[in-house]
């Protein structure tokens, strides 16, 4: 575990593998801490060449907080369907961006491929909008353009991400499990290890503080499409046909958008990462690595390969 200073914030964060390999920097959901891309997951991604990078969105797990900063949801809410003008919000997922960035600078890292997943797809979209210079590759996953036509959530699932989570340490466990189950993948989903990852959530750091903010970075800005549209990034669009909480048509889109973006669409995956399926996961995230790092040799030298 290291903690740097960037973009004027404190962030957590971990490594693994050798840091003489293509960096590959992992970046987190909303509300979810670093250890939301499993340990197992990261050794796989480093065991196959690539430096690999988690670290803590801000206002989650060790990063900094912004104590007592409110927000005004409803009224954001109220503004996407253009009824008032947008409140100010404490920061944005341009801020949000720019940590990851920051934290590759601190760390002495000149660009490196990303990889997000929900908000951090969202997160890891924005990184190559406004830092193409630093982004190798992309790949987002379980995530949208944030056009609010693409990837809308079920009722149930919806209702159940924005119930406030219970205080108590074992009702927090009770309520993370059930709620998973309405969005996470039907065939591969264990009660068991979701309650255990969600006690170690719990007892790193439990800060539910945070939701209403990363809520509203989310909510604050407008849709990402023209963006993508002008992106050059080798892409890769991962999403599960049973995500009830993003669903499938947030992925489309963003292959869609995105020139020459690759699209993995998974039949029995939902809005989690199963482990039976992190084999072909690594597969495809270290495959679309291999590709940009391929076409940057070729950049500098044409002709090999």
């Amino acid at each position: 575990m290291g903690n740097v200073r960037a973009n004027g914030i404190d962030i957590e964060y971990e490594t693994f593998g050798s840091a003489t390999d293509p960096t590959l920097l992992l970046v987190n959901g909303f509300t979810s801490q670093l250890i939301g891309w499993d340990e197992r997951f990261c050794q796989m991604l480093a065991e196959r060449g690539r430096h690999v990078i988690r670290y803590d969105n801000r206002d989650v797990g060790l990063s900094t907080h912004f104590d007592g900063q409110g927000v005004d949801i409803p009224a954001i809410f109220r503004a996407r369907k253009g009824e008032g003008s947008m409140p100010a919000v404490p920061y944005t997922l341009h801020d949000m961006a720019a940590d990851g960035i920051g934290l590759l600078d601190a760390l002495g890292i000149d660009s490196a491929h990303i990889a997000g997943m929900s908000m951090g797809g969202m997160i890891v979209q924005t990184m190559a909008i406004d830092h193409p210079t630093k982004v190798r590759s992309m790949t987002s996953i379980m995530s949208h353009t944030g056009e609010n036509d693409y990837g809308r959530s079920t009722k149930e699932a919806n209702a159940a991400l924005m119930s406030a989570p219970p205080l108590e340490r074992a009702a927090y466990i009770t309520h993370t499990v059930t709620n998973g189950r309405l969005w996470s993948s039907p065939r591969y989903y264990d009660e068991g290890a979701a309650g255990a990852r969600a006690g170690a959530s719990y007892d790193r750091m439990f800060y539910p503080e945070g939701s209403p903010r990363q809520m509203a970075a989310i909510m604050s800005v407008g849709d990402r499409a023209d963006g993508l549209r002008a992106l050059d990034t080798p892409t890769l669009v991962i999403h599960g046909r049973a995500d009830t909480l993003i669903t499938p048509s947030g992925g489309e889109r963003t292959a869609e958008l995105v020139p020459g973006a690759n699209l993995l669409m998974l039949a029995d995956m939902g809005h989690d990462l199963p482990e039976p399926l992190w084999p072909l996961l690594v597969d495809a995230v270290v495959g679309i690595t291999e590709i940009a790092e391929r076409q940057r040799v070729a950049a500098v030298a044409p002709g090999v390969n």
